[in-house]
């Protein structure tokens, strides 16, 4: 975890948490659960560093055995290691602390729905938050969301929709009802859909 850790800093460049690493872009992955998915980011996009936020200690420590199982070689670990930056504490830190247009893609994958309506404003899709991600993604950049609760698809929708930053890529329903091939499976959602909960997957670019 020393390796990988960080402290958000006002302004810094978010390569710069990389010390070493050679970069084409930083990707953040809001909340990574187990790391499923942030761990095959990483690995199949190697030019690309992965800031993970996750404030559960078992979600953290879970990637970090996948990182590390016992009696991987040190050369391979250290190799994983090289385009991974974890943060666990609360992302919107993160997001208030990068300079503007500094991310080329954010994922927010099957969040904590919130579903009695007082805590609605918990989400963490509001509009402030949208205006932030905006204001930290590059043009073009990529917003994924998933999510298997339909208050909270229809929540984030409206929301998304209403931001004059962000436009859906969906061209056909195919489009937000299956994963796109660079898009892995999460624990979480195995789980829903063994449950009989489909999961809604959507795609907005930065405009």
């Amino acid at each position: 975890m020393p390796r990988l850790a960080f402290t958000p800093v006002q302004g810094r460049a978010p390569e710069d948490y990389f010390a070493g690493s050679p970069l084409e872009d930083v990707w953040l992955e809001i909340g990574f659960g187990a790391g499923e998915h942030l761990l095959w980011q990483a690995e199949h996009h190697p030019a690309t560093g992965i800031i993970g936020v996750e404030p559960y200690v078992s979600g953290v420590a879970k990637l970090l055995s996948r990182l590390c199982p016992p009696g991987i070689p040190a050369e391979r670990a250290e190799a994983g290691m090289r385009n991974i930056r974890l943060y666990t504490d609360d992302a919107r830190e993160v997001i208030a602390n990068l300079p503007d247009a500094s991310l080329g893609r954010v994922f927010l994958l099957f969040p904590d729905p919130w579903p009695k309506t007082r805590h609605h404003k918990r989400r963490f899709v509001q509009m402030e938050m949208l205006d932030q991600l905006a204001r930290v993604m590059t043009s073009g950049a990529e917003f994924r969301f998933a999510t298997d609760d339909a208050s909270y698809l229809v929540w984030a929708l409206e929301r998304l929709m209403a931001h004059p930053a962000f436009s859906w890529l969906a061209t056909a329903p195919a489009d937000w009802r299956q994963r796109p091939s660079d898009w892995p499976q999460t624990r979480y959602e195995a789980k829903a859909v063994r449950q009989g909960r489909a999961g809604t997957f959507l795609r907005f670019a930065r405009r």
